[in-house]
């Protein structure tokens, strides 16, 4: 350890360090001290050099030894913003966000909400009856525990979306988190007023929270004003919210916090964090000064979060929370196949595509998926250049369609659009309509099977299908497996997701500490720089000596 004094200062003019034990000087014995993050640390001067030791406390002068930086307690529970984790009744500023398809299924957030953590429900794609089942178990299993459920901007299935806001407020749900959105609709709106009342002190109480996770200036914008009023005009129109909830709605944003998603799996613009995150923070102070809500619109990081140093980091440009997603895919919890979660264990940083999404297929719009051991984003981007070239299915060259049915869809087509027609007439019969006399929005639902398809196939493990797995993963995955190299959360049989949070959370800690030392000049070893996970009843551990600090 290394630091601009040698020595420290003269007498009487230095703080002296008093408690009990010796300052250790190893690299072993540093990273224990900077890791009992319950306690203060300091940097002492000792006749061996620079030491660190936990606990005790400095006063001006005496005879004990002098501190040369010195770091105050910081158990994770402090980092990001104490009003988070009072809104939401949970003791860390941190979420597991919402994976569709129920792969943040109801096992995971029953396990998060048992820990007193947030989760969010992936009922995106869901159907309704599907969602339904999953509330009822949260009401018997987790009543009063934190927890949130998806709801996601379906453009071309406007009824789910709509069934999914009435399933929340017929089961009391009070926390939403919104996704993919580009523009407001009035479901999302109403989920949100439809909580709205005056307290007893005349404060407007929200009772229907909201968390929007955007990547886009324009649409944080939307979610951090108040509700538009045309849309609140209609809704309380047709009797969907009442006149107290409707003249409450200018006095509050339309989301209680912002969740700034930068590169991460499933529906992503793969924006950098750092590049992102100052610009929505600078939107959010204008429109805060602007309105002067009662209440601050809070600001949260997602995206790339795999390690501690990345929390880190999002906490020191000011998040008030962090939102994790793909590492939570490969843990137990997760709704998907053992397959898919071996997969991802092995994922790097560079093992991620953009690929077609099912839902947006039509508009364009890419998702990003693991491509290491699948050929899915592949094939899934040759079936959007057929659906851009030809006007349908029949006008399909005799050579493309042999390919698509033999190597693709290994059906006949005539086959998979009867499928689509069973699908559609049970969850959306709409969707039919629409395509009845539109040979290209047949071939839209068609390809769309595909894509669908694949995530089921992953979800259940069929063997049969391994090369067409489509696995939403961001690279937040690859640099999660790096950083868990050599312990135990290597095995994916060992990642539990509230285990997963607490290691997150603690080394983003460790390394809030650690940069606070180095402000003051300090140096720590190599050996003592990285937080390592262990099981959490077992001793602290000596971080790897990957490289300097």
């Amino acid at each position: 350890m290394s630091t601009p004094h040698s020595t420290p200062p003269p007498a009487g003019t230095s703080l002296r360090w008093y408690g009990e034990g010796f300052p250790a000087t190893d690299p072993s014995g540093i990273y224990q001290a900077l890791a009992d993050l319950e306690n203060p640390c300091f940097v002492l001067a000792t006749p061996a050099g620079p030491g660190a030791v936990s606990g005790g406390a400095a006063a001006p002068g005496g005879h004990g030894p002098g501190v040369l930086a010195a770091a105050a307690p910081l158990p994770p529970h402090r980092l990001g913003s104490a009003a988070f984790t009072a809104a939401h009744g949970v003791r860390l500023p941190y979420m597991a966000g919402a994976m569709a398809g129920g792969i943040a299924s109801a096992d995971l957030v029953v396990a998060m909400a048992r820990e007193n953590l947030l989760a969010s429900f992936g009922a995106a794609g869901l159907l309704p009856s599907v969602v339904e089942d999953s509330l009822r178990r949260f009401e018997r299993e987790i009543p009063g525990l934190p927890y949130a459920i998806n709801v996601i901007h379906s453009p071309s299935e406007d009824r789910l979306e709509r069934e999914t806001v009435e399933l929340a407020l017929r089961h009391g749900v009070r926390c939403v988190e919104a996704s993919a959105y580009m523009d407001l609709t009035p479901h999302i709106v109403r989920y949100r007023l439809a909580g709205l009342r005056r307290g007893p002190d005349g404060r407007v109480i929200t009772g229907n929270r909201l968390i929007a996770k955007v990547s886009r200036p324009e649409t944080a914008t939307r979610f951090m004003r108040p509700a538009p009023a045309a849309t609140v005009a209609a809704l309380l129109e047709q009797g969907l919210i009442t006149a107290e909830q409707a003249s409450l709605a200018h006095h509050v944003p339309l989301a209680d916090d912002i969740t700034v998603e930068a590169d991460s799996g499933g529906h992503t613009d793969r924006r950098p964090l750092p590049a992102l995150f100052p610009v929505l923070a600078r939107l959010r102070d204008a429109v805060q000064r602007e309105h002067r809500y009662q209440v601050g619109i809070r600001l949260g990081a997602a995206g790339g979060l795999g390690t501690p140093a990345s929390l880190a980091a999002a906490f020191a440009m000011g998040a008030d929370y962090v939102v994790t997603g793909s590492v939570n895919q490969s843990c137990l919890e997760a709704g998907t196949s053992p397959q898919v979660r071996a997969m991802l264990a092995e994922a790097g940083i560079a093992d991620c595509e953009m690929a077609p999404a099912a839902d947006m297929f039509e508009m364009g719009v890419d998702l990003q998926v693991l491509k290491k051991g699948t050929l899915f984003p592949m094939r899934a981007r040759r079936l959007y250049q057929l659906y851009q070239t030809y006007d349908g299915l029949e006008a399909l060259p005799a050579e493309e369609r042999d390919r698509l049915e033999k190597q693709i869809f290994r059906r006949p087509l005539e086959e998979v659009w009867a499928d689509c027609v069973a699908y559609f007439t049970r969850r959306d019969p709409e969707q039919l309509t629409r395509a009845a006399d539109n040979p290209r929005r047949r071939m839209a639902l068609v390809f769309r099977w595909y894509l669908g398809m694949a995530s089921r196939w992953a979800v259940t493990g069929d063997d049969a299908r391994t090369a067409d797995y489509q696995i939403w993963c961001g690279p937040a995955m690859g640099s999660f497996n790096d950083w868990v190299t050599g312990s135990y959360l290597k095995n994916p049989s060992n990642r539990r997701v509230a285990d997963v949070a607490h290691h997150l959370m603690r080394g983003a800690a460790f390394h809030t500490r650690l940069a606070q030392l180095r402000l003051a000049g300090v140096r720590v070893p190599a050996g003592a720089v990285g937080y390592l996970p262990v099981p959490q009843d077992g001793p602290m551990p000596l971080a790897p000596t990957a490289g300097a600090s």
